[in-house]
């Protein structure tokens, strides 16, 4: 899949732990389906998704994809918005039941290709490594956590030597100017993450921003605070003026920090750069300093340089032990994929494929 596609994470390993919208990114109520894939490790979840992202490419639709946090080149998620579907690895951690069933989700059980008795047989080494898996993602969490103190007392910290009141009045002023008034009203909200912390490191997928939108808008903030006043602000009033606008929380601090916003209608991108996510110098930036007292900020420094450094030791110690985790999810695949009948799961995920993409007329 060399294509360029649209990228998101539907879910988060945050310091407030884990965080999920996975349930929240489709909507009954406007005709959407969602497919819930149910089964073990290994059992063909995200090549499922793969197969039908193909298929769909094919026809013409643009994908949009939903990489699992705990292992990118894994898929957790598809969505095809043209058709209004979404497909959705239902497993732990970020479980999903139907809401409707039958009416818009419909569940996928691929446990119905594998053999239960082979999987039976090896009881002992498939316990042993899902208990291995969860205390290691327990530690990873721990250290996420820690670290996720420090990234929210900079935040807070940050919070004293802004201006509010100036930073309030730019934004006053400024998302007015993005956000063209409209005749239509149909607000929408999606929620996602463009970036989270992973085996692979702290990974952020700039490109769903800079292939594809047009305008870019930069506010360069190290630690959230401008940057939050005024997504906000743009968030409030593209929703009151009747935009469809996706939502990028922060990682780390998903409930206290909007990193990004962005605005398929305009192909306006309203977005935050830090120390793990940055963008190219051409586009339109806005420096947090702009709202700095330094008087303020030079009394702080000290503790807010040796927070992002005991942070980013933390990130570390979370993307090492994370990396251990997906080694042992890796050994615990072996045994599903040794019980599957794959034969048998391709030639349903060719059918099942047909039936998703059967573009409604």
């Amino acid at each position: 899949m060399e294509n360029k596609f649209l990228k998101y994470f539907l879910a988060a390993n945050s310091a407030e732990g884990f965080e999920s919208y996975f349930c929240d990114n489709y909507d009954y109520n406007d005709g959407w389906r969602a497919y819930i894939i149910k089964g073990g490790p290994g059992t063909g979840k995200s090549s499922f998704m793969k197969y039908v992202v193909v298929k769909a490419v094919e026809k013409g639709l643009c994908v949009e994809l939903c990489p699992c946090s705990s292992d990118p080149d894994s898929l957790d998620g598809v969505i095809i918005k043209e058709i209004k579907t979404i497909i959705l690895d239902g497993t732990a951690p970020h479980v999903v039941e139907p809401k409707y069933a039958g009416v818009c989700e419909e569940i996928i059980n691929l446990g119905q290709f594998w053999n239960g008795e082979l999987l039976r047989e090896r009881a002992n080494e498939i316990i042993n490594a899902t208990t291995q898996n969860k205390k290691l993602h327990k530690t990873a969490a721990a250290y996420i956590s820690a670290a996720g103190e420090l990234v929210y007392d900079n935040y807070k910290l940050s919070k004293q030597f802004i201006n509010k009141q100036k930073c309030e009045n730019f934004a006053l002023n400024f998302a007015p100017s993005l956000l063209p008034k409209k005749m239509s009203f149909k607000p929408k909200e999606w929620v996602r993450f463009i970036g989270g912390v992973t085996p692979k490191g702290v990974v952020a997928f700039k490109s769903t921003v800079e292939d594809f939108y047009e305008n870019i808008v930069v506010i360069d903030d190290k630690y959230g605070a401008v940057a939050n006043i005024i997504m906000q602000k743009i968030r409030e009033l593209a929703l009151l003026r009747g935009y469809e606008i996706i939502t990028l929380k922060n990682p780390f601090l998903p409930s206290k920090i909007i990193d990004h916003i962005l605005i398929p209608e305009l192909s306006l991108a309203i977005v935050r750069e830090y120390e793990y996510i940055k963008f190219g110098e051409q586009h339109r930036r806005i420096h947090a300093r702009r709202f700095t007292d330094v008087n303020i900020l030079r009394e702080c420094r000290n503790r807010l340089t040796y927070n992002r450094r005991l942070a980013r030791e933390l990130f570390l110690g979370a993307i090492e032990t994370l990396g251990k985790a997906k080694a042992v999810h890796d050994e615990l695949e072996k045994y599903y994929i040794d019980a599957m009948d794959f034969h048998a799961l391709t030639l349903f995920a060719q059918k099942k494929t047909e039936e998703i993409l059967k573009i409604k007329p």
